[in-house]
C-alpha cells in the first residue's frame, strides 16, 4: 500500500555500516532526512550575526542551569557525571573564576555554529565536540552522560527559539527560516553526540577503533604543536561547556557530504553588537541596548 501523495519509487538505499563508520555518509543521511537545503544555509549565513549577539545571554543561562543540579554541577569537580562523592559539599558558583573561564568556551562554540555549514570541517568540528564528552579523549579525560547532553541541547534550542522570535526587527518569514535552519543544525549536533554515546552499530566500531589507533602518533604531534599556538589558532579547536581545555585532535575525516550555497567566513562577521551584562533574572530582551534602546 502506497500512502497518498507519496512516490511509488523504490526507497533510496542507505548503507547501515557506513552510517556508523563514515562520518560523511552519516552527515549526508542526516542532511537528506532533515531536508537541510541551500535555503537553510542562506538563513544561517544571514542570521549568524544574531546568533553571535545572543551568545553572552545564552552562555550565562546555560551555566546557571548546569549549576542548579548536583549531578551536572559535579562534573566541574569530578570530570564525570557518574562519579558520586559522598563527601561532596561544595560546588563552583556562577561567579567563581572556575566557571567564568569555562563560559568563554561555550561562546567559541556558538561562534563555530556561525561558520560555513557547507564545508566538511563544520561537521568534523561537531563530531569532535561529541567525542570530547565520552571520557576517552587522550588529552581531555572527562565524561558527561548523554542524558545531560541531550537535555542541555534542548535547553539551548529553547533559548534560541525564544530569542529569535522575540527579535524586534526581523520579519516573520526570516524568523521561521532561521529557526528551522538552527534546529536542524542542533539536531545534527545532537546525533553527533549520540554517535559516541549509544551502542547502535557497535558491531562496526572495531573499524573505527583501529582508525583512531592509526592516528595516535599524529595526534601526539598535533598536541605538542598545539601548546605553542596563538590564541587565534586556539579558538579553532573544539570546545566543551564542562571543561576549560579544548581537544587537540586535529585529524580529519574527509568526506563530500556538503552543499554548495551562499556562505560567509565566520571570521568576517562583526563583533556582537547586542551583548549585555549577565542578569540573574534572565530577561528575554536580549536585543535591547544598555540604554533601553533596541539594537540594530
Amino acid at each position: 500500500m502506497v500512502l497518498q501523495g507519496k512516490s511509488s519509487n523504490v526507497p533510496r538505499h542507505v548503507d547501515r555500516k557506513a552510517l556508523y563508520t563514515d562520518l560523511g555518509a552519516r552527515v549526508h543521511y542526516l542532511q537528506q532526512f532533515l531536508e537541510f537545503s541551500e535555503d537553510d544555509v542562506a538563513a544561517l549565513n544571514k542570521g549568524s550575526k544574531y546568533v553571535k549577539a545572543l551568545a553572552p545571554t545564552l552562555v550565562d543561562k546555560v551555566y546557571a542551569k548546569l549549576l542548579e543540579n548536583d549531578i551536572t554541577a559535579r562534573v566541574f569537580r569530578t570530570r564525570d557525571t557518574s562519579l558520586e562523592d559522598e563527601e561532596e559539599t561544595t560546588y563552583p558558583t556562577f561567579d567563581s573564576a572556575y566557571i567564568q573561564r569555562r563560559r568563554m568556551f561555550l561562546r567559541w562554540y556558538m561562534t563555530k555554529l556561525c561558520s560555513d555549514p557547507t564545508k566538511p570541517e563544520f561537521y568534523e568540528y561537531l563530531n569532535k565536540v561529541g567525542r570530547m564528552h565520552i571520557g576517552k579523549d587522550r588529552m581531555l579525560a572527562f565524561h558527561v552522560e548523554y542524558i545531560h547532553i541531550g537535555v542541555c541541547l534542548g535547553y539551548i534550542q529553547d533559548i534560541i527559539l525564544e530569542a529569535v522570535f522575540s527579535h524586534p526587527q526581523l520579519t516573520l518569514a526570516f524568523k521561521l527560516a532561521l529557526v528551522k535552519a538552527l534546529s536542524k543544525v542542533i539536531w545534527i549536533q545532537n546525533d553527533l553526540f549520540a554517535r559516541w554515546q549509544v551502542r547502535d552499530g557497535e558491531e562496526f566500531m572495531k573499524d573505527e577503533t583501529e582508525s583512531v589507533h592509526e592516528n595516535k602518533e599524529q595526534q601526539h604531534d598535533d598536541a605538542t604543536s598545539y601548546i605553542t599556538r596563538s590564541n587565534t589558532q586556539l579558538s579553532e579547536a573544539p570546545s566543551s561547556i564542562f571543561s576549560d581545555t579544548r581537544s587537540v585532535d586535529t585529524t580529519t575525516s574527509h568526506f563530500t557530504a556538503t552543499m554548495h550555497a551562499p556562505s560567509s567566513s565566520h571570521s568576517s562577521h562583526s563583533a556582537c553588537p547586542f551583548s549585555g551584562g549577565f542578569k540573574q533574572s534572565f530577561e528575554t530582551k536580549v536585543w535591547s541596548g544598555p540604554d533601553g534602546k533596541r539594537g540594530h
